[in-house]
């Protein structure tokens, strides 16, 4: 019978924890405080994307530069944590998905809706494609690990809900959530993921600092 993995990381998942925390984190407060400054705003009738509008969000800069301040970090905790999964394929494919959607929004961040809005469309739809299939992929990954115990099923939650809210983006049944609603549980579940996941990776004690395995 194989042994099952876990409960120490390296120190360098510690710190790709609190990037990504800290990515999601700011994305989230930067919504916020736009939000409160855009005239008439809606959470149901208005796209997230309206608040990087340069015609019509007075802080539209503020929703750019946090997108993408949030796709950097992205991108930069994912890289850190990846020792906290096992190597394997599921793990390649799941974390590079997921790096790709961080690609996506940073190209959201740069191109707003009213400048280019095919481009910033398709950049968008393959942020929210990405973040679903990875995080489902990324379950297989988390198998036989005791690091993730608590947070497998959650993980894998989190995917589905995704592609389920894309699905229901794309019937255009938007029911009484409206377009926003939607969109925000499209959105949600892998912000809500990058928090959990990374408070959680900084809570495991690492490896001592001897050896190469503390390197």
């Amino acid at each position: 019978m194989t042994d099952r993995l876990g409960p120490l990381v390296r120190r360098s998942v510690h710190v790709g924890a609190v990037v990504l925390a800290a990515g999601a984190a700011q994305f989230v407060l930067a919504m916020a405080v736009v939000q409160s400054q855009y005239p008439g705003y809606s959470l149901t009738a208005n796209y997230i994307s309206d608040l990087g509008n340069t015609n019509n969000s007075k802080l539209w800069y503020v929703f750019s530069a946090s997108i993408i301040a949030f796709g950097l970090l992205t991108l930069l905790g994912i890289w850190l944590i990846r020792s906290a999964f096992r190597e394997k394929t599921s793990r390649t494919l799941g974390l590079g998905l997921l790096m790709a959607a961080a690609v996506g929004a940073i190209l959201v961040g740069c191109i707003p809706e009213n400048v280019h809005p095919g481009i910033h469309q398709l950049a968008a739809g393959w942020t929210f494609l990405a973040s679903g299939l990875g995080l489902t992929v990324l379950t297989l990954a988390m198998l036989r690990d005791t690091r993730w115990d608590r947070l497998r099923l959650y993980t894998l939650l989190s995917g589905l809900v995704t592609l389920a809210a894309i699905a229901v983006t794309a019937s255009g049944r938007y029911g009484a959530l409206g377009v926003g609603g939607i969109e925000r549980i499209v959105v949600a579940p892998v912000i809500l993921w990058s928090l959990v996941a990374g408070i959680h990776l900084a809570r495991i004690p690492t490896y001592a600092p001897t050896g190469a395995a503390a390197l």
